[in-house]
C-alpha cells in the first residue's frame, strides 16, 4: 500500500520544482489534443469502411498530415523545454505511438482502395476494436497526472480492445489459410497485418501510459 505521506512529499517537491522552473508549454494539453485528433481519424477510418463503394480515402490522409504537424510541434517544444510534467521520453513515446495508430489505419485504407479489397467482418471487427481502444487512450491521456484511478481504468479497457484485435486477427488468418483464392488471400493478409500493427501501436501506447501512471503514483 502506498504511503500517503510519501505521495504528499513527492507532490510538494514537484510543486517546488515547478515554481522555480515553470513549464513553458502545456504538454498534457498538447498530448490530449493530439489524441483527440487521432481518435477523429480512426473514427473516420471506421466510417469509411462502411461506405460502398469505397472511395479514395483523401480525408483520412488530410487528418494524418494534421496530426503529424501536431506531433512535430510537440517534439520541437520538447527539445527546447526545461521542465516537463513527467518523463520527456514518455511524452515523446506516447505522442509517437498514438501517431502510429492513425498511420497504420491510413495505410490500411490506401491499400484497400488500391488493391480493390472490400471490407469483411474481420476488417470491420478489428477497426471497431481499434476505435474503442483509441477512445480509451484519448480519455486516459486527458486525466494523466490528474486522476490515476481513471487512467488505470481506461488502460484496462484499452487492453480489452487490444485483445479483441489479436483474437480477430488470429481467427481471420486461420480462415484465410483455407481460402481457394491465393491472390485474394495475399491482399487480405496485408490488410489484416496493418490492422494488427495498429493494435500493437495501441498496446505500446497503453503500456507507456501505465508505466507513467506507476511512476506518478
Amino acid at each position: 500500500m502506498k504511503n500517503p505521506s510519501n505521495n504528499q512529499e513527492k507532490k510538494r517537491r514537484l510543486d517546488l520544482f515547478g515554481s522555480i522552473f515553470p513549464r513553458e508549454y502545456d504538454f498534457e494539453e498538447m498530448l490530449a489534443d493530439q489524441a483527440s485528433h487521432i481518435l477523429t481519424g480512426v473514427q473516420t477510418f471506421a466510417n469509411w469502411l462502411r461506405t460502398s463503394p469505397l472511395e479514395d480515402p483523401a480525408k483520412l490522409e488530410e487528418l494524418e498530415s494534421e496530426t503529424d504537424r501536431m506531433r512535430h510541434d510537440l517534439e520541437e517544444k520538447l527539445i527546447t523545454s526545461f521542465s516537463t510534467p513527467f518523463d520527456r521520453q514518455d511524452i515523446y513515446s506516447i505522442s509517437r505511438q498514438i501517431d502510429y495508430i492513425l498511420n497504420y489505419a491510413g495505410e490500411t485504407a490506401r491499400e484497400m482502395y488500391a488493391f480493390g479489397v472490400d471490407p469483411d467482418g474481420a476488417i470491420i471487427g478489428m477497426a471497431d476494436a481499434l476505435l474503442d481502444g483509441t477512445a480509451c487512450v484519448a480519455d486516459g491521456v486527458k486525466v494523466m497526472n490528474r486522476n490515476n484511478a481513471e487512467l488505470e481504468e481506461q488502460i484496462r479497457l484499452a487492453r480489452v480492445a487490444i485483445h479483441r484485435i489479436e483474437t480477430i486477427y488470429i481467427m481471420s488468418m486461420a480462415d484465410l489459410l483455407h481460402t481457394g483464392d491465393a491472390m485474394a488471400a495475399l491482399r487480405k493478409r496485408e490488410i489484416y497485418h496493418h490492422l494488427r500493427d495498429a493494435g500493437r501501436a495501441l498496446r505500446n501506447t497503453a503500456d507507456i501510459m501505465h508505466r507513467t501512471a506507476v511512476g506518478l503514483a
